[in-house]
């Protein structure tokens, strides 16, 4: 027993932290689509090879739907790793003639061909090992067999992983790259919060130290490091709350308040956005100084002054050509933060996603303030000072 409990951690790996909502999901995502796989397959393709491809085709289903972010289970990991297998197995199959030296053979070079394609798959492995052991019905196929059953499993299980993946909460695929740039404002540098954390070029040569391959890709390890920051930060700081640093007296305006009256206030209080409600007091725009400037056609300095005030006054009689209430200039939808949400969690809304005022919601979802970046600034200041 005490040799068993001594070798069980190089035996057994960690679960990993996921939800059972998670399990249940990638599960029921994986059932859809290879029953759509196995039906359509079905009525393409004939005799005993059928079950032993789909075979195949389920153990990238394992890694579509169970863990579609990783480079694995990327399209052209998962097309390249079995087109690519396929073609060496059935070479191989024809060239060498002893089964198991073709095998071995065409296992190998295909992990060979997937690492210099940046395709490797593992089921290309068991792909390429089909025509070499396979069935009399893949041995008289020859090349065929590439392209059916193989080619149309592959763009079948693709199919499937495009539509599934992307209907289901907090997923996405194909997995998104790591981002270079700030696109956001429209230059080279990177965003804010990657000035001062791991960039991409740490993260390449960290994994190149290392020399193994792992499966993770570099924007998941990035998220991984930032979330960790997060909590970390959260834990030094202590429970302070969107609810404890944002302003609650709010300037506000409803859907049809005139244009005129909203400049007023802005220009009154001196704020430079204003949340627009509805007669519940949930939030369902915002309107910022922007919105008015660069809907009253400025397009020249010359007459600036005399088109901004024709655009904000009302137009006299029934009918106009131009927006007349806020909620025709408003933004929407809304980023919103809970009144009990960490203030850790505004860091990337209002550094990342340029956001300068985000309005603060009950659990109800009714407006209760605004934080700003200055709110945001003023906590950590405090916070730093008092320790």
């Amino acid at each position: 027993m005490k040799l068993l409990s001594r070798l069980r951690p190089y035996l057994v790996s960690e679960p990993g932290p996921l939800s059972q909502g998670e399990k249940l999901r990638s599960t029921l995502a994986a059932f859809v689509a290879m029953l759509a796989v196995g039906w359509v397959s079905g009525h393409f393709l004939h005799g005993i090879g059928v079950p032993v491809m789909i075979a195949s085709v389920g153990a990238s289903a394992v890694l579509l739907f169970a863990t579609p972010h990783s480079p694995l289970a990327q399209p052209w990991p998962v097309a390249g790793g079995h087109l690519i297998s396929a073609l060496i197995g059935v070479t191989c199959a024809k060239l060498v003639a002893d089964p198991w030296v073709a095998a071995a053979l065409a296992v190998s070079l295909s992990i060979l061909a997937m690492h210099y394609t940046r395709s490797l798959h593992p089921p290309g492995g068991a792909t390429a090992l089909l025509p070499v052991l396979g069935n009399s019905y893949i041995h008289a196929d020859g090349y065929h067999f590439v392209l059916v059953p193989v080619a149309l499993n592959v763009l079948l299980i693709l199919a499937a992983a495009l539509a599934i993946n992307n209907l289901l909460p907090g997923h996405r695929w194909p997995a998104r790259p790591y981002p270079e740039k700030d696109k956001r404002h429209r230059h080279d540098d990177p965003t804010p919060l990657g000035r001062l954390g791991i960039d991409k070029d740490d993260l390449h040569r960290a994994l190149q130290d290392m020399d193994i391959y792992l499966d993770v890709s570099e924007e998941d390890l990035n998220q991984v490091y930032s979330r960790a920051g997060m909590h970390a930060f959260r834990r030094k700081m202590g429970h302070i709350t969107c609810g404890d640093i944002m302003s609650r007296d709010v300037v506000t305006a409803e859907f049809g308040t005139e244009l005129e009256e909203v400049w007023a206030q802005l220009r009154f209080h001196k704020v430079k956005a204003m949340p627009v409600i509805d007669p519940a007091r949930r939030v369902i725009g915002m309107v910022t100084l922007v919105d008015f400037l660069k809907r009253a056609n400025l397009k020249t300095y010359e007459t600036f002054q005399d088109k901004l005030v024709k655009f904000i006054r009302r137009t006299p009689g029934v009918y106009s050509e131009k927006p007349e209430v806020v909620g025709q200039i408003m933004a929407a939808p809304v980023v919103t933060a809970r009144e009990d949400m960490h203030i850790v969690e505004l860091v990337p809304l209002l550094s990342d996603r340029g956001l300068h005022h985000i309005p603060v919601v009950n659990e109800e979802r009714r407006l209760v303030g605004m934080v700003t970046q200055s709110d945001l600034i003023a906590a950590l200041y405090t916070d730093d000072v008092n320790r």
